[in-house]
């Protein structure tokens, strides 16, 4: 298995009762995971932890039998090799959009980042929008730039957090298949939060559905729906 989640806890001071409860996935390489969830439901808490933002109290989290934390160990945010989407897309105003994109791969030698530029462009297809400044692209643009700057250290996992929470209905529902079509390109393992079944289903491998902080129901977006259909004709 390439990543695996075990048995999560986590905690914030102020509250009364674990916010997130023995959360354990597995994923395979190049799946796309939905942790679907009302607001509250601990879905972006979760997204945070494995990014380092945040400090789990137990469980253990593991990245292609790499261990990222457990009880004994804890990598850095900036060591952890994975890309985060934020919901608001968090693009520099001032940059350009391929100055947002190269500020992430600075390390590199100059050829070598112009040629990754050139490929998550290509892979978002944004080619003809190098020079474009933020306020110049419609919130679709700009969520394909977020993706292909979050893409372009070439990442062993993707975060993303409530991808579409400031696209109106219409282009939520033009992206949803596209956003799917990149990772898809990329081969990038992907966890996306949101509290859209429609999303879920749409871009999903699998589906994780969480309620107060615990796994209620899991599997693939079939059998979520079957599952779902039992409950109303039941």
């Amino acid at each position: 298995m390439y990543l695996s989640i075990e048995n999560l806890c986590f905690s914030y001071p102020s509250a009364k009762e674990e916010t997130i409860q023995s959360f354990t996935i597995s994923i395979e390489k190049g799946d796309v995971i939905s942790i679907l969830g009302r607001s509250g439901s601990g879905k972006s808490t979760i997204l945070r932890i494995l990014a380092g933002l945040e400090y789990a109290s137990k469980g253990s989290f593991y990245i292609n039998d790499e261990v990222i934390f457990d009880s004994k160990t804890f990598i850095q945010p900036e060591k952890r090799d994975i890309g985060m989407v934020f919901q608001d897309y968090a693009l520099f105003p001032h940059m350009t959009v391929g100055k947002n994109i190269l500020f992430g791969i600075a390390h590199l030698a100059k050829e070598d980042r112009r040629k990754r530029l050139k490929e998550v462009l290509e892979l978002v297809e944004m080619e003809d929008y190098e020079d474009r400044y933020p306020h110049q692209l419609s919130g679709g643009q700009q969520q394909r730039i977020a993706i292909a700057r979050a893409l372009a250290p070439n990442p062993r996992l993707l975060l993303l957090d409530e991808p579409f929470s400031n696209l109106d209905t219409e282009l939520q529902v033009k992206i949803r298949k596209e956003l799917r079509d990149i990772l898809k390109r990329a081969n990038i393992t992907s966890i996306f939060v949101t509290h859209d079944e429609d999303d879920a289903h749409v871009i999903a491998d699998f589906i994780v559905k969480l309620k107060n902080g615990r796994i209620e129901q899991m599997g693939n977006p079939c059998d979520i729906l079957k599952e779902e259909k039992k409950i109303v004709f039941s």
